[in-house]
């Protein structure tokens, strides 16, 4: 099924582009919610003025969200989890956690679906990025340490890359 965008929708496009997808992908979730039209010869002459109205409203979407990606880029948070001797967690940090913690330590709100991040299950240094528009993409440092014991201060940004 070939479907017209009329919003961004993450992993997918942008607003005016034309997509080929499952037919029960646009059937059940893009033309319900409202995020696409099918690619009718009418539908596709609309594309310029899709494009013009959602490059506007990304662009003020953008400028809203910039002081909240400021106040969460690079900000650091520690989790003390239980682990056994090789360092995995008896539990996990789940998305959700990351955004409780984001919440207490700068008040602003995030969705648990806005975190690209599985669920870490081992003791460790972690970059997580949280999807505030799909231009606006800042990263949290995760550090997942022993219960009891204190956390390490981060390392630079390049020695975690390596690590993950």
């Amino acid at each position: 099924m070939k479907v017209l965008l009329l919003e961004d929708v993450y992993k997918l496009g942008r607003a005016g582009d034309v997509k080929k997808v499952a037919d029960g992908y646009g059937r059940n979730y893009l033309l319900p919610q409202g995020l696409a039209v099918l690619a009718t010869p009418g539908a596709l002459r609309q594309v310029e003025e899709i494009r013009k109205r959602a490059a506007s409203r990304r662009s003020a979407l953008n400028e809203e969200m910039s002081s909240v990606a400021e106040k969460i880029s690079n900000l650091w948070l520690a989790f003390p989890a239980r682990a056994g001797e090789t360092g995995k967690l008896y539990g996990s940090v789940t998305a959700q956690m990351i955004a409780d913690a984001i919440k207490e330590k700068t008040g602003v709100e995030i969705d648990r679906r806005q975190i690209d991040v599985q669920h870490i299950r081992h003791l460790g240094d972690y970059t997580v990025n949280v999807r505030l528009t799909m231009d606006l993409v800042p990263k949290v440092r995760v550090l997942v340490h022993r219960e009891g014991e204190k956390p390490e201060q981060p390392q630079p940004e390049a020695e975690v890359e390596e690590q993950a």
